[in-house]
């Protein structure tokens, strides 16, 4: 399983034990807290802002922009070569 985020984890017993103080930080900090158990993620803990429609902050700090992402895809003469 590929995590695309760089989360906090959290094992099921510590998050048992701490959970208010977990929602808390997600509230405040609107990162996202992974849940395992034994090991295996089992949850993602998401801001409630972010699970209700806010597709910016769910997906802010998931992308990497490395290249001009205004210039074109292809060029006038890649263009006029595409069939159709």
């Amino acid at each position: 399983m590929a995590i695309l985020f760089d989360m906090k984890t959290i094992s099921a017993g510590q998050f048992k034990q701490t959970c208010l103080r977990v929602l808390d930080e997600v509230e405040a900090t609107h990162e996202h807290v992974l849940i395992t158990k034994r090991g295996r993620p089992v949850a993602t803990l998401v801001p409630c802002r972010a699970a209700t429609g806010d597709w910016g902050a769910l997906l802010r700090g998931s992308v990497k922009v490395t290249g001009d992402i205004l210039a074109p895809a292809l060029s006038v003469e890649e263009w006029e070569g595409v069939p159709g």
